[in-house]
């Protein structure tokens, strides 16, 4: 049952304008970054690791959050135009299903996107004439920011069921991702789910340890993912969102 919504929301994917955000959206980061690394290099002399700060800087703060906000939006655009909903929710499909199956795409982007990330970061390294090896620790920013990032996805999908918009939810998403900032600075990054991204991929620390306890980290992911993914279960079971 569950595969069958999955190629449904697939095939909803496939040709949509979301492939552009996808591919645009973080070459902006990546571009700025780089450009903010080489005007500083005076100051920012750890190379990749310099390089890495300005990229995330842009990237985890307000570039990505917004993408992950569009990709969730567009997951839920269809069902809440023309009373998709009164189709949908007839459907003999479990509200787990027709949910897990749309956390699983956007996870499923996130996880592209960070991949496409890692690919900028590296060729905007070279094009810097950098001359080091790449950060051994790279693959592992990147899979913790995944799961930083799928925590979003989460959070994003039950705000975008909710509000029947689709630029609210993205502008929810570019605010949460500022606001992460002031979290951060008071060591409060663990227990917002907008910031478990940055802590993931070492955006203030790339050479050091994550700025909380790898137990908080873990321990906030599974709890942003499970309450939002509870909240958007409740919310469609008992909550009447067949009309738009």
């Amino acid at each position: 049952m569950l595969w069958n919504v999955l190629r449904g929301e697939r095939m909803k994917l496939r040709h949509s304008p979301v492939w552009l955000a996808f591919f645009l959206l973080p070459v902006l980061p990546a571009f700025m970054g780089t450009f903010n690394y080489l005007q500083n290099t005076e100051i920012l002399q750890d190379e990749w690791y310099s390089l890495w700060t300005q990229h995330t800087l842009f990237t985890c703060y307000f570039f990505l959050p917004a993408t992950i906000g569009v990709y969730c939006s567009y997951l839920f655009r269809l069902e809440h135009t023309n009373h998709n909903w009164n189709c949908v929710m007839t459907l003999p499909v479990p509200v787990l299903h027709l949910y897990l199956s749309k956390l699983i795409m956007a996870s499923f982007m996130v996880i592209l996107t960070q991949i496409w990330i890692g690919v900028l970061f590296i060729i905007s390294g070279i094009l810097s004439g950098l001359s080091g090896p790449v950060p051994p620790e790279l693959l592992e920013w990147l899979v913790y920011g995944t799961m930083g990032g799928i925590v979003i996805c989460g959070v994003q999908l039950c705000l975008s069921l909710i509000i029947r918009s689709f630029s609210v939810p993205v502008g929810i998403a570019m605010a949460g991702g500022v606001l992460g900032i002031g979290a951060l600075s008071k060591g409060l990054g663990a227990f917002y789910p907008y910031t478990l991204m940055s802590l993931g991929m070492r955006a203030n620390r790339p050479g050091g340890p994550m700025a909380c306890s790898l137990g908080q980290f873990l321990a906030g992911c599974v709890f942003y993912l499970a309450f939002s993914t509870a909240a958007a279960i409740i919310w469609m079971s008992y909550k009447d969102v067949t009309a738009a």
